[in-house]
């Protein structure tokens, strides 16, 4: 009987099999070991990343993007190769699980193109399939994933209304009207509709000059998405979004220049709050704004 009876004895703090000499905790620990995926920063590609971890039965994943360093002492990780019928399949998965504003929390924290959101995110939508029983999962507030997202969808949303408000057009001799930004975030997809709504009998072109792309209307159809394969031979310039004096209409110039005075004639030196005015004008809007430069 002896012979057949698996001893342990205590050593700090880890139980060890006499017979093999493996320790408890160390086994425990290769079993719970991080997988790491590295995708490449889109949102089909963390929706395949989804679907990849639950096909491998591996739910304790760290995401990397194509180009990140790996930790030290990492396993071969798991190329995501991004597969837009995964990412569909995931997607109808979570439109069964979520109400819309839920599946509207992701696809707008999205638009904020920060790195840190990556594993909150892909977090939160696993956590979605993982309590199938659970509904209306992203109004829990008390998980720090779903939290993280929600803070994150927020900053977009408040991006959006700034852009709103602070975006200022000019008119080309042709009549086209240009604006351009730069916003932290990339709401133009947010904000289009308003403009198309706001201003449906004239051209324009509202341009990032960050991320290199814009939306054009010309006054009947959808506004349709642009690039320029060449930025320098834009008839604007991008650090301050004035047009070239050869193709500013010639009045734009003369109402500019009136807006300015009006802005001036406002304000009243005795109420004058620098600081409240940072806080509702962020300095880094002020470069494309007429009254400002």
């Amino acid at each position: 009987m002896c012979k057949n009876r698996t001893t342990y004895f205590y050593s700090r703090k880890t139980y060890v099999n006499l017979h093999n000499q493996v320790p408890i905790k160390k086994r425990n620990m290769a079993l719970n070991r991080i997988h790491l995926y590295i995708f490449d920063n889109t949102l089909d590609g963390l929706l395949t990343a989804v679907f990849d971890s639950f096909l491998l039965k591996q739910q304790d994943v760290s995401l990397l993007v194509e180009g990140d360093q790996l930790p030290l002492f990492a396993d071969e990780p798991h190329r995501v190769v991004t597969d837009t019928e995964k990412a569909e399949r995931v997607w109808k998965g979570l439109k069964k699980q979520l109400t819309k504003d839920g599946l509207r929390m992701i696809t707008i924290s999205w638009l904020s193109e920060e790195r840190s959101l990556n594993q909150p995110l892909f977090n939160f939508i696993c956590k979605v399939f993982q309590q199938p029983q659970v509904k209306g999962f992203e109004r829990n507030a008390s998980d720090p994933d779903v939290l993280e997202v929600r803070n994150t969808c927020r900053r977009v949303l408040h991006e959006q209304q700034r852009m709103k408000q602070f975006i200022r057009f000019q008119k080309a001799k042709d009549g086209t009207y240009l604006a351009v930004v730069s916003p932290d975030h990339n709401v133009l997809p947010l904000i289009i509709d308003h403009f198309a709504d706001r201003f449906n009998d004239q051209p324009w072109l509202i341009y990032d000059a960050h991320r290199h792309y814009g939306y054009y209307y010309d006054g009947a159809a959808d506004p349709i998405r642009i690039t320029f394969e060449d930025e320098s031979s834009v008839p604007f310039n991008l650090d301050n979004g004035k047009l070239d004096a050869d193709v500013l209409s010639s009045d734009d110039a003369l109402f500019q220049q009136l807006w300015r005075t009006y802005f001036k004639a406002i304000c009243i030196k005795e109420r004058m709050n620098p600081k409240k005015q940072l806080s509702d004008m962020p300095r880094r809007y002020w470069k494309y704004m007429t009254e400002k430069n």
